[in-house]
């Protein structure tokens, strides 16, 4: 069990890694089409890249596995498109509070209507703390397109933990979950490159900068979500994305402040008292 808690930890950083590489891949190259394109293509490629390594060179395949990376790569491209318009609104600490207080609550309520997880005290805290976070966070004035990024950032990152539990459980012959992941990133490398035709006049030359941020993008979010598959095996939704969502976005406070993005007051607090939801969560 503490192996598992292990993997964990190591995905929280790197998940919080991952948020501070998509903010500096955005700051340097836009949100464009162009630009989303080529961050899924050279996030994939390192990514799968990477894990195909750590396999040992091995690939194994069944129909479950490719059906459930395909609607896994469908989702993660709606991610990706929605956190790199999101991020040209909001700092990396208030992104990290859409995304992964999306990332806890879906797979929280998937597991309770569906996989008979049983409702506590603790659930119930942390869904009013999170809303009153989330309140905390509205901005009065703005761009009102923009909270349709915020929105889909808030849902993708959700139905990546719905996703992933499903495959983790279903009852099918399935691959392991190197396999899967490494075929996710595959599914958004050939829709990258079907893609590229359809935005090459928006493309522009990338500059190392750009590489070197979508590279530690793709490998950092490809080991954390393959880390999260494994200790789904073992321990139950209800603890593990708690866990994961509290302990990144403590860790993308900490990058924040690091790159000079110091988040409001509103912000810290509705950090806080997600945080603090989580740890009820977990306790009580």
């Amino acid at each position: 069990m503490t192996v598992y808690y292990g993997l964990l930890t190591l995905s929280v950083v790197l998940f919080g890694v991952g948020f501070l590489c998509n903010d500096r891949y955005t700051n340097g190259s836009g949100s464009s089409a162009g630009a989303t394109v080529l961050f899924l293509l050279f996030t994939n490629m390192a990514g799968a890249l990477v894990l195909f390594i750590l396999n040992g060179f091995r690939l194994s395949v069944t129909p479950f596995t490719l059906l459930a990376a395909a609607v896994t790569a469908l989702d993660f491209a709606l991610y990706t498109f929605c956190a790199l318009k999101a991020l040209t609104r909001i700092n990396l600490s208030l992104f990290s509070v859409f995304a992964m207080l999306g990332g806890m609550l879906l797979p929280l309520l998937v597991g309770l209507c569906f996989y008979h997880e049983p409702m506590t005290w603790g659930i119930g805290v942390c869904a009013l703390l999170v809303t009153a976070a989330l309140a905390l966070t509205v901005k009065p004035g703005g761009s009102r397109g923009g909270i349709w990024y915020y929105a889909g950032v808030f849902l993708s990152n959700g139905m990546a933990g719905v996703l992933a539990k499903w495959f983790a459980d279903a009852p099918y012959a399935k691959a392991g979950a190197a396999d899967y992941s490494i075929f996710v990133a595959l599914f958004l490398i050939v829709g990258a490159l079907i893609a590229l035709p359809f935005v090459r006049r928006r493309l522009t030359r990338p500059r190392p900068p750009a590489l070197v941020w979508s590279c530690g993008y793709g490998v950092s979010i490809r080991m954390a979500n393959y880390w999260l598959v494994l200790a789904l095996t073992v321990l139950p939704a209800s603890v593990q994305y708690p866990f994961v969502t509290g302990g990144t976005m403590a860790v993308c406070t900490l990058l924040g402040y690091a790159v000079g993005q110091r988040p409001t007051r509103r912000e810290l607090l509705a950090v806080c008292l997600s945080i603090l939801g989580v740890v009820l969560l977990v306790i009580l």
